[in-house]
């Protein structure tokens, strides 16, 4: 089985935060359709004949295209890939573009989930990050989706914002367990550099939050939504159960995938692709039918690393006998001998042949992934 990512680049404004590729560029949409299409078509290899069970429609603001930008898209993906297998078909949504007219519009296309740029019930974080919406419109826009026959709806949360208070994110999150949504990722912010919003951080005009503060908003995170009856899958995200992310799940346990669109990444478990980060490029490029891309070849070492980093951040965790097979015995003593001061300590657990974190351990997380990678001398 395999994934599909399309990443859609364009975005009517630009959030604070966010250092993703992305573009204001409205009017190359159609001529970025065209070359997506072509690219689809192009790469239609690489996949090696593995049925397509997930595509993510990323971004940038993927609900920004029209109903006849999806249908060309969807019919390439149908007429190169076939979608008889497909069990999930995510698009990531602004709540202000979650019309009555959207939201009926997806309905008609083949769109099952749908996962939406929340990040605060905050209005005025909300204006501060340069978002397009206010509370009460992101609360109507789940209740237009729900309306309108999606029953596997997303939500993005981050904590740690500027300001962020206990009280603040308790009410974020009673607010998204109130919604009744299937899912919910929540992320700490990150000041990325090269971000207006770091630049307001090297200018003093916002503070990060301390380290205790976002431990207890951790810990907040967790318990309330294990109360609310959802499943702490993965570091950051949490679902109700049965109803976790299949394409994000995908990519933590390795599965190959096909990124198309600029800046897009692919992985076919022995190398990895990313397309060039620009939308004129990509275009012309692709127009040539000579994709402008970079690749690296993935050592064993470097497999096993990122096997060992995405595989400890999901409940499941690492499963011994296939690191086994799949690395050889040395790597396999290498992670058990690493694990062991931490199963000692409590912060690691071993159940039917899987090492996973405890609770306790997903605390240090960060420090217990980097120790059970392997460094070579």
């Amino acid at each position: 089985m395999a994934g599909i990512y399309i990443h859609i680049p364009f975005c009517k404004t630009r959030c604070v935060y966010c250092d993703f590729y992305s573009t204001t560029r409205n009017d190359l949409r159609q001529r970025y359709i065209g070359a997506l299409c072509e690219e689809l078509t192009l790469r239609r290899d690489y996949l090696q004949g593995e049925a397509v069970r997930t595509v993510y429609f990323g971004g940038g603001t993927p609900s920004q295209l029209e109903e006849q930008d999806f249908l060309q898209v969807f019919n390439t993906l149908s007429d190169v890939y076939g979608l008889s297998s497909c069990k999930e078909i995510t698009l990531e949504a602004n709540p202000d573009d979650l019309t009555e007219e959207y939201a009926a519009m997806l309905r008609r296309l083949p769109f099952n989930r749908i996962s939406m740029g929340i990040q605060t019930f905050d209005d005025a974080t909300l204006r501060l990050l340069n978002r397009r919406h206010n509370a009460r419109q992101a609360i109507e826009a789940v209740e237009r989706c729900r309306r309108h026959g999606f029953h596997n709806i997303s939500i993005d949360l981050i904590y740690g914002l500027p300001g962020e208070t206990d009280e603040r994110w308790e009410h974020d999150l009673r607010q998204a367990v109130a919604l009744g949504v299937e899912h919910i990722s929540a992320y700490h912010l990150t000041y990325e550099e090269g971000t207006p919003l770091y630049r307001m951080l090297q200018a003093h005009r916002v503070d990060e939050v301390d380290e205790d503060s976002s431990v207890r908003f951790f810990t907040t995170l967790m318990d309330t939504l294990s109360a609310a009856g959802y499943e702490h899958y993965e570091i950051s995200n949490f679902c109700k159960p049965g109803l976790h992310s299949r394409h994000n799940t995908s990519y933590w346990q390795g599965i190959p995938y096909l990124g198309c669109g600029p800046s897009a990444h692919s992985f076919d478990t022995r190398s990895r692709e990313w397309n060039i980060a620009s939308l004129e490029k990509y275009i012309s490029a692709i127009g040539e039918k000579n994709r402008c891309y970079e690749k690296e070849e993935l050592s064993p070492t470097t497999r096993y690393n990122e096997c060992v980093m995405t595989s400890l951040r999901t409940r499941r965790g690492i499963d011994l006998p296939t690191l086994e097979a799949r690395f050889g015995q040395s790597l396999s003593d290498y992670c058990n001998t690493m694990a062991a001061p931490y199963l000692r300590s409590g912060k690691l657990e071993l159940q039917d042949n899987h090492l996973r974190l405890t609770r306790e351990g997903i605390f240090v997380s960060d420090g217990i992934i980097s120790d059970l990678m392997f460094v070579e001398e």
